[in-house]
This record gives C-alpha cells, sequence and structure tokens, in this order.
C-alpha cells in the first residue's frame, strides 16, 4: 500500500473554500490525520491531506484535480509519495 502527502492550495480561497475542498478531497478517500507510531492521531496542517491505498501517484492526481476543480478557484497541487513520516507539533485529533 503506498501513502502519499498532498497539499493544496486555492488562489484567492476563503476558509469556506477550503471547508469545500475538504469535504470533496474526503468524498474521494483523502484524510487530514496521521496516526503516529504509538496510535495517536494528529490533525495535518491546513490544506495538507493524506491518501493511503494501492493506487499511484498519478492516480492520486487524478483524484485531487478532480475533487479541486469542484471548488471553482484557480488552485496549486503538490504529492509526495511517502516512505514515512516525522512531524512535531500537530494538534492531537
Amino acid at each position: 500500500m503506498a501513502s502519499f502527502t498532498v497539499r493544496m492550495v486555492l488562489k484567492g480561497g476563503e476558509w469556506e473554500d477550503y471547508e469545500k475542498l475538504y469535504a470533496r478531497m474526503e468524498m474521494k478517500g483523502f484524510t487530514k490525520e496521521v496516526e503516529g507510531s504509538s496510535g495517536q492521531v494528529y490533525e495535518l496542517p491546513d490544506a495538507e491531506y493524506i491518501y493511503d491505498g494501492s493506487a499511484t501517484r498519478d492516480e492520486v492526481f487524478e483524484k485531487a484535480k478532480v475533487a479541486v476543480e469542484g471548488v471553482g478557484l484557480r488552485y496549486s497541487i503538490f504529492i509526495t509519495e511517502s516512505k514515512g513520516r516525522t512531524w512535531c507539533g500537530l494538534e492531537k485529533a
């Protein structure tokens, strides 16, 4: 199973636009939470998502693109395939 981190930016987007994006991303299988090795779940920074599954990077890109295009604003997408994650300062979910 592959894991991807996706960063989305809405050009001129307001908070409501990001809420709409989150709902659309969630419908495509993305989450805004990451689980630590202890089992504790943390919230990702705004406009970041995780996708875990058997999809390729290109397939994840297409899923994200379909989701963001429904918001109706110009956007940027940045996707990284992850072999592991390290963080600090994230809020507990």
